[in-house]
């Protein structure tokens, strides 16, 4: 899974700006807590390219830029959560889920059914 790294504030609105076109995934992650790490293990192990190929995935290090994290919940209007998967399409978020709530196969029928 190639994921683009979410570093700075800026890049969301690129991320806005880009889910105009196709829709964007982003996953924030706490790199010090079991439950993030067991998550993102997870989605990555069911990750389809061929099914996402018009997918673009965004990773936050939460701990690294939890001033990114603060503003996706204020941008999006989603609740902050870690680790937490949001969806964008057309500048809005569309789906997010936490903790063990995120979903390889719930990701993929939002995104086949659009």
């Amino acid at each position: 899974m190639q994921w683009s790294k979410l570093e700075s504030v800026d890049q969301l609105g690129e991320i806005q700006q880009q889910s105009k076109d196709q829709f964007v995934l982003i996953f924030k992650h706490s790199t010090t807590c079991s439950i993030s790490r067991t998550a993102l293990d997870r989605f990555q192990r069911n990750w389809n390219a061929e099914a996402m190929k018009e997918v673009t995935p965004y990773y936050l290090d939460l701990l690294a830029h939890r001033d990114i994290s603060n503003q996706i919940a204020h941008h999006f209007l989603v609740e902050h959560q870690s680790p937490q998967l949001l969806i964008i399409r057309n500048g809005q978020s569309v789906y997010d889920r936490s903790h063990f709530d995120i979903d390889f196969k719930s990701v993929k029928e939002i995104i086949t059914k659009s």
